[in-house]
């Protein structure tokens, strides 16, 4: 099943002068992409080429900037749920799609209540649904069984790979319906990229992912599918198999055995 299906999308954002014009940047053009339902799906492609511009469409981050323009939609199935319709409320929209971003960010909380943060400012107040739903979200983050004895401690107390894990079940708790994640692993040292990896293939299971990676081994071994972008522009998608072994654009290839340039 397709979860979520990005059509005909283009995005701007700002302006450019030259003294003479101003116009808006364009930095997506007329993607169209299928994001298969509890499958992870990567966006490979050199930095500038778009990636993270198009992961951060996915639940309205670019609107904290002000002058920005999105054409196209990106539907949630099979609700569909337009994320990008100027009818639906942007913090709608991040507590169905939850983010991960490239270097950890845990709240100056304790462990439980970055966990709890999402439920509790929808409002929820049941203390035994809340503690389920933290040891829940926890484990599903592989993290439970290292910090179940200290969950009021502080989560600055933890290493950067911990505190990552930390932020996935923060997302977690939420339930949303896709997870993104922008480099999840690129500040980590190797055991906690390595935990992060075979963590996707647990959490796949219960959510479908979509993850921006400059590790293209990274891509390769964690994802199902594999898109590549340059220059905002979607060149090449598929099965991460045969982007890899097989890819049908010979700017994919290029990019991908390092001849890109």
């Amino acid at each position: 099943m397709i979860k979520a299906e990005v059509k005909n999308l283009s995005f701007n954002y700002g302006t450019t002068s030259d003294h003479k014009s101003v116009r808006p940047v364009q930095v997506l053009n007329q993607i169209n992409l299928p994001i298969h339902e509890n499958k992870v799906t990567a966006l490979i492609g050199p930095s500038g080429c778009g990636k993270t511009t198009l992961l951060r469409c996915f639940n309205r981050m670019h609107d904290v900037y002000g002058a920005v323009q999105y054409s196209g939609q990106i539907v949630l199935n099979p609700s569909g749920y337009d994320i990008l319709s100027k009818q639906v409320d942007p913090l709608e929209v991040r507590m169905k799609v939850g983010m991960v971003f490239q270097k950890p960010n845990p709240f100056p909380k304790t462990i439980y209540e970055n966990v709890a943060y999402g439920l509790s400012i929808r409002g929820v107040k049941k203390k035994s649904f809340l503690d389920d739903k933290v040891e829940d979200s926890l484990k599903k983050a592989g993290l439970w069984k290292e910090v179940k004895d200290r969950l009021h401690k502080s989560s600055a107390a933890l290493s950067g790979g911990q505190q990552q894990r930390l932020c996935i079940a923060r997302a977690l708790a939420t339930e949303p319906e896709l997870l993104l994640l922008d480099e999840p692993t690129s500040a980590l040292d190797p055991i906690s990229t390595a935990h992060i990896e075979e963590l996707l293939v647990e959490l796949k299971k219960n959510v479908t992912i979509l993850m921006v990676t400059h590790n293209l081994h990274q891509a390769g071994r964690s994802s199902d599918y594999t898109a590549f972008m340059y220059l905002g522009n979607l060149i090449e998608f598929g099965e991460s198999s045969q982007v890899f072994t097989n890819p049908k654009n010979e700017q994919t290839e290029n990019y991908i055995t390092g001849r890109f340039g």
